[in-house]
């Protein structure tokens, strides 16, 4: 006679032990998402106010109590701006891209450079230098203005791009976010690259660069719209409409006795568009630069 088998059955897999709120947790959280909508719609309007006076009319921009939505819809503002010969505003809007870029490039080089040799170059005053590199952070930019005129005007600099490109360019700021940065990247990787036969600017091309572009984004971000909103040193060393950028020269477009808000409002939104989409395409390499940035001193 054969015995009967008895089949062992797996056992139940252990089900999730369900997760207890704290009562009143769904009230915090509508609360709080209440809260965060309300400061966007404090942050928003004044952008929204912009877009919605430049679609306006001269007369309805004018009107009080001003309305919200611009009854008619008008092109006026746009029209004035990229048609009116005396104030080329396309031509500045061009020139500020050309400066602001060109300037955020020559930050990049110039910064990355001086602060790897700070963070990992052993050669005797390292520390002061870096010291009175960011000692020169608490100086006031005014205080710079006759000084720096004056070397461009040796220069022939002024009244061309090049007076609102290179100046500057020797950024501290720069110098000492990346010097930041660099700190916090292992040293394992580039002691490596040494051992592979590596030279010291191949690590440093091809090593920490490629590990740095979070923070190199950021600083070229900043950079951009330091140069981008740059209002006071242009008006010093700009003076024909062919070479001005657009913050000065929005300026023109504000009359004496008369404020055309559909014009300037215009020139705005044209003005924010560039640095908007500048912020969307570079904000996650701007919060991992960020919060990389202070790790070691």
């Amino acid at each position: 006679m054969t015995t009967p088998t008895t089949e062992t059955r797996p056992a139940p897999p252990d089900l999730p032990t369900p997760v207890k709120r704290a009562p009143g947790t769904g009230l915090r959280r509508v609360g709080l998402y209440a809260v965060l909508i309300a400061l966007a719609l404090v942050f928003l309007a004044p952008l929204l106010w912009m877009v919605i006076t430049s679609l306006k009319t001269y007369t309805a921009a004018q009107q009080i109590p001003p309305t919200w939505l611009p009854d008619p819809f008008s092109g006026y503002g746009y029209e004035q701006i990229l048609g009116n010969t005396a104030n080329p505003v396309l031509r500045w809007f061009l020139n500020s891209m050309l400066a602001a870029t060109l300037h955020a490039v020559l930050v990049l080089a110039t910064a990355s450079m001086a602060a790897y040799a700070l963070a990992r170059l052993e050669f005797r005053g390292r520390k002061v230098l870096f010291a009175l590199i960011v000692g020169t952070l608490f100086i006031p930019p005014t205080s710079l203005i006759i000084p720096n005129f004056l070397v461009v005007d040796s220069l022939n600099w002024i009244d061309t791009l090049t007076v609102v490109i290179v100046p500057g360019a020797a950024s501290a700021f720069g110098v000492f976010f990346l010097r930041q940065f660099f700190l916090s990247l292992p040293r394992e990787l580039e002691e490596a690259a040494t051992l592979d036969g590596a030279s010291q600017w191949q690590i440093f091309w091809k090593v920490v660069l490629p590990l740095s572009k979070p923070a190199l984004a950021t600083l070229a971000v900043l950079s951009f719209l330091t140069n981008w909103n740059d209002f006071l040193w242009p008006i010093f060393v700009l003076f024909s409409p062919e070479t001005l950028t657009l913050p000065p020269g929005l300026g023109l477009l504000q009359g004496s006795y008369v404020t055309d808000y559909p014009v300037i409002m215009a020139g705005a939104v044209l003005a924010s568009v560039p640095v908007l989409i500048l912020f969307v395409l570079a904000q996650r390499h701007i919060i991992t630069g960020v919060s990389r940035s202070g790790l070691k001193g």
